[in-house]
């Protein structure tokens, strides 16, 4: 119950400090760090209160993340998320700690256990993931650290796809990190994690009118997660079948996964989410260049959703 109590007041107290509605992106890790400086200030002038970076093959996340935290004043920087098999615990723990005690109440680690094909690219035996994470949070909190005092202990979240990954993130985290989630998945991760712990969403979004080309961008993104075993099978349980996933994703598939219009259709369906049980959505602005910095799309959504 201790523990129990502790997840909920931590996951309550990052959900205030993100706000509403935040982003999601992949791009920076393109950009010279130059225009990752000149964009992130921008974010921030434009009122977006909380940026999430990814892990894969570019930037170090650990490393991105500081080189945002000192390009902005005021913004809650996210990993979303460190992978788990890119560090030990020691040295996430470390990373951690030194960007907390830098930015105090602006870094929130969220860390994951990946995927096969990218964790086998690394190296490593991508295996029981459950226990992998499991154990390696009880390495992290049995980490010593030997830097100045933290005025909190500072706040980590869970990448969570499946029932036992969402309990897992109410049990050892101040809460948990969806991505190609619906709203009615956002719903059920809700009901598996409870009342209290953060439930941070994913949205990836398309600034399109027409279906055709809306989709057709949609169908870029989905691509990469339809070669992933967890998406596959986190697709499955949301009912969509092969018939869906083939092609590049059905039209229902693709509709119900990416938001796509104008402004409005975008925050209606941020609205979904968070009339589902989400604390945070972060939005992904994709653009018909699967490279492209997304900046008209961050300026467009900013006066509708910014701070929401």
């Amino acid at each position: 119950m201790e523990r129990e109590g502790q997840t909920t007041t931590a996951g309550r107290a990052l959900a205030a400090r993100l706000g509403r509605v935040g982003l999601w992106t992949r791009q920076l890790d393109i950009q010279p760090a130059q225009q990752v400086r000149a964009t992130v200030a921008e974010l921030e002038e434009l009122g977006w209160g909380a940026l999430w970076l990814w892990e894969v093959s570019g930037r170090e996340a650990l490393t991105s993340a500081g080189l945002l935290l000192a390009a902005t004043r005021r913004m809650v920087i996210g990993t979303g998320i460190a992978n788990i098999w890119a560090r030990d615990p020691l040295a996430m723990t470390a990373a951690q700690r030194t960007l907390t005690e830098a930015y105090p109440g602006r870094f929130v680690l969220g860390v994951g256990v990946s995927h096969g094909p990218l964790v086998d690219a690394r190296g490593h035996r991508y295996q029981r993931p459950l226990d992998t994470m499991r154990t390696y949070l009880d390495a992290m909190d049995a980490a010593p650290w030997q830097g100045p005092p933290l005025e909190e202990e500072p706040p980590r979240v869970l990448a969570a796809l499946g029932p036992r990954m969402l309990a897992l993130a109410a049990d050892r985290a101040a809460g948990a990190l969806t991505y190609n989630a619906t709203p009615e998945d956002t719903a059920w991760a809700r009901s598996v994690l409870g009342a209290g712990p953060l439930l941070a969403v994913e949205q990836a979004v398309v600034l399109e009118e027409d279906p055709a080309e809306a989709r057709r961008i949609a169908r870029g993104l989905l691509a990469f997660y339809l070669t992933l075993p967890n998406y596959v099978r986190a697709w499955e349980r949301a009912g969509f079948g092969p018939e869906d996933r083939a092609g590049g994703g059905s039209d229902r598939m693709v509709d119900a996964v990416v938001a796509w219009g104008g402004p409005e259709a975008i925050t209606q369906r941020v609205r979904a989410h968070l009339d589902a049980g989400a604390d945070h959505v972060c939005l992904q602005v994709l653009e018909p260049d699967p490279d492209g910095l997304p900046m008209a799309g961050w300026r467009a959504l900013a006066p509708t959703l910014r701070g929401r």
